[in-house]
């Protein structure tokens, strides 16, 4: 095993800890293969699922394992309208399973994402009966002030730029505490501890997915 590797996992054993004490479940899984393949037999014939924008969830595979099931998809991106497109997410929030990543997670076990609308971050806190969140090791930082500076130079600036929005850490790549109308940091959460035990589950992947 690698030394990078060996750190990984050892690092994901003491996340693995923190989760569990804020009634999370925590696994660890050497690839994003091994991972998908654990989800997958986790959830239920006929259940239904959603997902919020995840770099992660497309990576590690994830996104086609769900597409090739024979699973409910509640999906917004296959909307032809607006109207529709906010129909979906609301729909999402009474779907079985909810996928996600996380921008990024304490070594103690807590969540840290900061979201646009908010559609994510809201089915994390409450409505869809499981959450399941995929992570490589490269999101993990030592404490909730890491996890933001985590958030506003490694996260935001690369996700700006994907969605093609005009914010000044798109153009910089340097985080401005902007408050331009495509600002992509307009909701953070931080998840301490999760009242329904096990309704959360996170999903570490020792290799480094997503921004």
């Amino acid at each position: 095993m690698s030394p990078k590797k060996q750190y990984y996992e050892n690092l994901a054993a003491s996340v693995i800890k923190g989760l569990e004490k804020r009634h999370m479940e925590g696994y660890y899984f050497d690839t994003a293969e091994e991972a998908v393949q654990k989800i997958m037999s986790m959830i239920p014939e006929g259940s239904s699922v959603s997902w919020g924008g995840s770099m992660t969830l497309t990576q590690s595979g994830m996104m086609d394992a769900l597409k090739a099931s024979g699973l409910e998809l509640i999906d917004r991106g296959a909307a032809s309208s607006p109207e529709e497109k906010k129909a979906l997410e609301r729909r999402a929030f009474g779907a079985d399973y909810y996928f996600m990543s996380a921008n990024a997670i304490t070594a103690d076990g807590e969540l840290v994402n900061t979201d646009g609308n908010g559609n994510r971050v809201a089915a994390l806190v409450y409505g869809p009966d499981h959450v399941m969140i995929l992570a490589g090791m490269n999101k993990v930082a030592l404490d909730v002030e890491s996890a933001m500076k985590r958030v506003h130079m490694n996260a935001a600036p690369p996700n700006a730029v994907r969605l093609n929005l005009k914010t000044p850490c798109s153009l910089t790549g340097v985080c401005k505490e902007c408050l331009s109308a495509d600002c992509i940091c307009a909701h953070t959460v931080v998840t301490r501890y999760n009242r329904i035990a096990g309704r959360i589950k996170v999903f570490l992947i020792g290799e480094e997915m997503g921004f």
